[in-house]
């Protein structure tokens, strides 16, 4: 849960592969770095088993670029496609049951918040629409009712992409799948609805084909659940397997969806919007430029 955990000790620096030197002298750990730098720095995620093309991977990665502080971050996340990314990250991540991942978070972030009274430790959720819309719906309901202080990110593709094609409660109606045959019948649930209601301080819907939106997204869902209450990222992270979407039309798919149902939006409370204005101050005082 901090650098220290990874530095290495002196004198041993040279026993240890280049792949982990890198990750404590040239990755997220040493400096905070940009989505445009991609490709220059050790990245807290390299190599995954997902599939080719996996938009849900593309989203992840740029995300992990957004986390404000990762060593102190902890990933808890759920069964389905996105923990084979997360597992392998270099960022601490919890294996909740299937369906409790947002209680799960809500007793460690007040663990930590007793333990570590004067660092902050950041808890971000992230989980696919079936963890969470779906088995895992009571849970993360309970978890903004009551205001506990993470990050819930939904990875929205739409359907049971880890199972073999189940329609889940975000499936759009009348879509047929591999084990939906005559058609999903009723409308996708309207989870930043119930977000808004519930009072989630910070709302925002995102699809992966705008890395830096993506990125400046989770940071700013991070720091508002630090200091204000629970906040909410949906992803469109599509399984181009269940959909048939062949890999090199996955950006494409992506952006036609952005364009008919899924575009960019963002929602705060009233004092969320406040605290958020005295960061930006803040980092403007101190010359500090903004996440890329």
């Amino acid at each position: 849960m901090s650098l220290e955990t990874v530095r290495v000790a002196p004198g041993f620096e040279k026993y240890l592969p280049i792949e982990y030197q890198d990750l404590v002298n040239d990755s997220q750990f040493v400096k905070e770095r940009k989505v445009s730098e991609i490709g220059s720095f050790k990245e807290l995620i390299e190599e995954h088993p997902m599939c080719a093309g996996c938009a849900m991977t593309l989203f992840i990665r740029t995300a992990l670029v957004g986390l404000p502080n990762p060593e102190h971050t902890i990933h808890i996340g759920t069964a389905g496609c996105g923990r084979l990314v997360l597992t392998q990250a270099a960022v601490p991540f919890i294996y909740g049951n299937y369906g409790d991942t947002n209680a799960v978070a809500a007793g460690l972030k007040r663990g930590l918040s007793i333990r570590f009274k004067d660092a902050p430790k950041d808890v971000v959720v992230m989980a696919g629409d079936g963890g969470l819309a779906d088995i895992g719906f009571a849970a993360v309901m309970h978890s903004w009712f009551r205001k506990e202080k993470f990050t819930t990110i939904m990875l929205d593709n739409e359907v049971y992409g880890n199972t073999g094609g189940q329609e889940s409660g975000m499936t759009q109606k009348g879509m047929v799948l591999k084990m939906a045959p005559t058609g999903k019948k009723f409308e996708k649930m309207d989870m930043m609805g119930l977000a808004k209601t519930a009072g989630v301080a910070y709302i925002a819907r995102v699809v992966p084909t705008n890395p830096t939106r993506v990125a400046n997204t989770v940071r700013k869902a991070v720091l508002i659940a630090r200091e204000i209450g629970p906040t909410y990222i949906q992803a469109y992270t599509s399984c181009n397997i269940e959909y048939a979407i062949p890999t090199p039309k996955v950006m494409d798919d992506a952006r036609e969806v952005e364009k008919d149902r899924y575009g960019f939006t963002e929602y705060l409370t009233d004092e969320a919007k406040a605290y958020w204005e005295h960061l930006e101050q803040e980092r403007r005082k101190l010359k500090v430029p903004a996440a890329k």
